[in-house]
């Protein structure tokens, strides 16, 4: 192979970056700059070049998609397998290496993996085996904190517990997993690299084996790399100084699952021959969204430095949308997709993306009523994730006592002590006398069947229920669901699951409520009350099944998901003080820059065109605000953006029968009205014309209505 077929179509940056001599080396490659091609064109030069033998060379990435990818291209460019190759991810490879020394390290040659549901079952079992008591010491909890531990390298014998009952507790718990874990030859993820790890600490022969065959470690997405992660690459490379490493610090995203930025300065420190390279042309995006994204990173303290550049053209500049709230923020938006979709564009290449999981779900709703077809990406629909199942599941409880698939979902969710073989008996005794699993409950306490804890357990459950449905009785349909979820238990129940899954969960209850206030009840339909009426909308909502992964349909997902992908149009949604920068985020420095990093990401995903886009009030997770725009906005110079601005005012036409002026009829956005039967209100917008004009306001007792012009009969105030 001629150098000129590796390096000729590569530009001056990545033709130094994959020719450079065999030390060490940190590729800061920025987003859309061809760090996969660099990757993939160092490995063809280093054999075809260099000589390396294949089997000498270890690259690593974190997906198995990105390295079939790799795999895939290397075989491409070569003409040759990849099979002496080590590429992989780290779990993939270090799974690997230990098959190869299960005896060393001292597993059977037959150890199984396990996944994370399966250790979530595992340490569940033995915390049960334990007597540790779930309701105060959660399973997820023990997991995040075992893995987390892994991932920091440390052993429960290595942890000092302090005076603190909760952590010894952990720590016991931590201690039990691991002797059965080694007794039944059983390893998870986090285990793969602590294990291999440890191997090659502890077995200096073994060692110099490795470090003598991997003679080229090239890293995919430094900047993700956690603490035991980096240990591992550091004693495979130790004092050869052989590391090739892609990554981009303005990219790093994942802080608050152990990824570790300063791993890119350590680098520096550990390999002080080293040599620096930066990706900075980009062939993905438009000049405006470019000098956008650079002007809006450089407010991050500590960067390594970069600044992306294009030879394509300025195109068109960023549009900034003021919307009055969410619900024209998903009208908007959903507006621009339908137009952009019948111009002749594929709808697979718009994505909008969003800061909280719960953004989602208006987005969602405005989509199916314009017939466009979505998916959301890694991720599911808002009714039908778990969290919102379960506070459904308690709303139709209180609504149909006798709803035994709603029954089994929550007796024991939270965890309040009633187990399987309570369980078990209360439905042999509603097989038994044909009835419901509600009343074969009562039945089983009122004839003493149950051990008085188990008995005492269930009974609280039964008075929960009640409770609930007597205190939500009268009440407004929001007022119904707010009482649910506060007083359910589940926001207690998924407080104690640490990380960015137990925060969204309790955000997408705090949703649920929103959603209930924006419900709009068709009142002439008298066959239902307004709260069975939302629960049928909920169930066909989460029935009706989104569009399959290859069908052309717009893209939804949050920004951490958007890593790594582009699309031709991108909507940045919700880019608001407490929202995005989040709320804990504003204080603290260093969380600060990671949302602004984010934020650097999700600008980036865009190819053509870019939407920024921000409300003046929002109801999310069941509370109104009034939120300032984000500082993310002002940090992005004006150059770059031109602001949409839609109507000024909102017009009620006046009827034939009306005396009143059409000066008098004009309504400003914000202007107070009076409706019979609601109260008084906000107008918020208006769509149509005529008495057939729909006009949304937000009433201070029941929320967002949209009324019919015509027979509204509204007073302004």
């Amino acid at each position: 192979m001629e150098l000129n077929t590796i390096i000729a179509s590569l530009n001056d940056a990545q033709r130094e970056a994959v020719s450079a001599p065999k030390n060490s080396m940190l590729v800061l490659a920025g987003a859309g700059s061809g760090k996969t091609r660099v990757l993939v064109h160092r490995i063809a030069w280093l054999i075809k070049v260099e000589g390396a033998f294949p089997g000498n060379i270890l690259s690593v990435t974190f997906t198995n998609k990105a390295a079939a990818e790799m795999r895939g291209r290397v075989e491409l460019l070569l003409g040759m397998p990849t099979g002496g190759m080590w590429i992989g991810t780290f779990h993939g490879l270090t799974h690997r290496f230990l098959r190869r020394h299960a005896a060393e390290a001292k597993l059977p040659g037959t150890f199984q993996i396990l996944d994370s549901d399966d250790q979530y079952r595992l340490i569940r079992r033995l915390m049960k085996n334990m007597g540790v008591d779930e309701a105060r010491c959660p399973p997820r909890q023990v997991q995040w904190f075992i893995n987390e531990q892994k991932d920091e390298g440390l052993r429960a014998a290595n942890i000092d517990a302090g005076m603190d009952p909760f952590r010894r507790q952990l720590l016991k718990v931590y201690a039990e997993y691991e002797a059965t874990c080694q007794r039944s030859g059983l390893v998870d993820f986090a285990e793969l690299l602590l294990r291999s790890f440890e191997l090659l600490r502890d077995n200096p022969a073994l060692l110099e084996e490795y470090q003598a065959r991997f003679r080229y470690i090239l890293v995919d997405e430094f900047q993700d790399t956690n603490a035991i992660q980096y240990a591992w690459l550091r004693l495979l490379s130790q004092g050869r100084e052989n590391m090739f490493v892609v990554g981009d610090d303005d990219q790093s995203i994942y802080g608050w699952r152990g990824a570790r930025v300063e791993n890119i300065h350590s680098f520096q420190k550990d390999n002080p021959a080293h040599k620096v390279v930066r990706l900075e042309q980009n062939y993905r995006s438009t000049g405006n969204i470019l000098g956008a994204a650079n002007s809006l990173i450089a407010n991050n303290q500590g960067r390594m430095g970069k600044e992306l550049w294009t030879e394509d053209s300025e195109g068109e500049k960023i549009s900034l949308y003021n919307a009055f709230n969410e619900q024209d923020e998903a009208h908007f938006v959903v507006e621009r997709i339908r137009k952009w979709s019948e111009s002749g564009n594929s709808r697979k290449d718009a994505a909008i993306l969003y800061r909280s999981n719960a953004q989602s779900r208006l987005f969602e709703e405005r989509l199916m009523a314009a017939a466009i077809p979505y998916r959301v990406y890694g991720g599911q629909r808002f009714f039908d994730r778990a969290e919102i199942k379960n506070g459904l599941a308690y709303l139709r409880m209180i609504a149909n006592r006798n709803d035994d698939t709603s029954f089994e979902r929550i007796v024991n969710t939270p965890t309040r002590g009633i187990g399987n073989r309570t369980v078990d008996l209360i439905r042999a005794e509603a097989q038994s006398a044909s009835s419901s699993l509600w009343e074969a409950a009562i039945s089983i306490i009122n004839r003493k069947q149950l051990p008085a804890r188990a008995s005492n357990a269930l009974n609280a459950f039964l008075a929960l229920i009640n409770g609930l449905g007597g205190e939500s009785k009268d009440k407004a349909l929001f007022e119904k669901v707010r009482i649910v979820v506060e007083k359910s238990g589940l926001i207690e129940h998924y407080k104690k699951e640490k990380g960015e899954k137990g925060e969204a969960r309790i955000e997408n209850l705090q949703e649920l409520a929103s959603a209930a206030k924006q419900f709009s009840w068709e009142e002439n339909e008298e066959e239902l009350d307004e709260l069975s009426s939302f629960l049928a909308h909920a169930a066909l909502e989460a029935g009706e099944g989104q569009a399959d992964e290859y069908d052309d349909c717009v893209q939804l997902m949050t920004l951490h998901s958007a890593k790594g992908l582009e699309f031709k149009l991108v909507f940045v949604v919700g880019l608001e003080e407490g929202l995005f920068p989040g709320e804990r985020s504003i204080t603290e420095p260093g969380r600060l820059e990671e949302e602004r990093r984010l934020c650097y990401v999700g600008m980036t995903r865009a190819m053509e065109k870019l939407y920024l886009t921000y409300a003046e009030s929002r109801r999310l997770y069941g509370r109104e605000t009034y939120p300032k725009a984000s500082r993310f906005l002002r940090e992005i110079p004006v150059e770059h953006i031109e602001e949409v601005r839609m109507r000024a005012t909102v017009s009620r036409p006046v009827s034939v029968t009306s005396s009143v002026s059409q000066r008098e009829a004009e309504y400003q956005l914000g202007q107070r009205v009076k409706h019979l039967k609601f109260g008084e209100g906000v107008v918020l917008q208006q769509e149509g014309e005529g008495d057939s004009a729909q006009i949304q306001i937000n009433f201070h007792s029941v929320g967002i209505k949209t009324l019919v012009a015509g027979y509204a009969k509204l007073e302004k105030l």
